[in-house]
């Protein structure tokens, strides 16, 4: 049983040879490699990293990868040819841990807490959030939702409209004594400058610009057509 990774890990990173990256961290890293649509990614239990064409200007990234038993999982990557680092206590942060580069140079860091210690999570019950949007024209929300902020009709009556777009799924249901007032969404997206652009051109009723805050998340804000909010959040690390 291979050593796990207990920490969700979400990047997107630069790589000049997508075979070459692949290789890395299938057969040294010990991640699975998945083919998704228009990208390909590397997934270690609940750590995903994903595979971008190298820019003019490439961009070093620095991942870390919480897990279950450090030394285990050092001795498996030395068993499969690579080179890590040796196994090193890092005091203010209270992690034991670990160093390797992948061949683009990008650092991967895998750690264990000594102070506390790291117990697997539990198999998931929550799954996908559905949010609610009231409104008192369905219909006209319906054709808002796909004609601006680019959602696709899944499923529409009177009294509801079910839009996809990508992964996410909202409801829009009508306003009654039993769902009055505003409702609001967020959402977490890959790339906040370019869908703030998108809707932009299509006239949605944009709040703000796309901030990163210190936090580590780079979003923006909107109000549909009745009022509700709507904000889009880009994760950085």
């Amino acid at each position: 049983m291979k050593p796990a990774i207990v920490s969700p890990v979400m990047r997107s990173i630069e790589v000049a040879d997508t075979g070459r990256s692949v290789r890395f961290y299938r057969d040294t890293l010990g991640f699975e490699v998945r083919e998704q649509p228009g990208a390909i990614e590397a997934v270690y239990g609940p750590a995903q990293v994903q595979f971008l064409p190298q820019g003019s200007t490439p961009e070093s990234a620095i991942l870390f990868f919480q897990t279950a038993d450090v030394a285990a999982m050092h001795a498996a990557i030395l068993a499969r040819g690579g080179t890590p680092s040796g196994l090193d206590k890092v005091n203010w942060i209270k992690m034991r841990m670990f160093e390797i580069r992948d061949p683009d140079g990008h650092t991967l860091w895998f750690g264990e807490s000594y102070d506390q210690p790291c117990v697997p999570a539990p198999s998931p019950l929550l799954l996908k959030a559905l949010p609610e949007l009231p409104f008192d024209d369905v219909g006209a929300a319906v054709a808002y939702y796909r004609d601006v902020l680019g959602f696709r009709i899944n499923y529409q009556q009177s009294d509801l409209g079910v839009m996809d777009r990508d992964k996410v799924t909202l409801l829009l249901i009508a306003r009654t004594e039993r769902h009055t007032g505003m409702g609001s969404a967020y959402i977490y997206i890959e790339d906040a400058d370019t869908l703030h652009a998108e809707l932009l051109a299509k006239g949605a009723n944009l709040q703000d610009e796309p901030i990163s805050h210190p936090w580590g998340l780079r979003d923006f804000h909107l109000f549909d057509l009745e009022g509700n909010r709507v904000g889009f959040g880009q994760p950085f690390e």
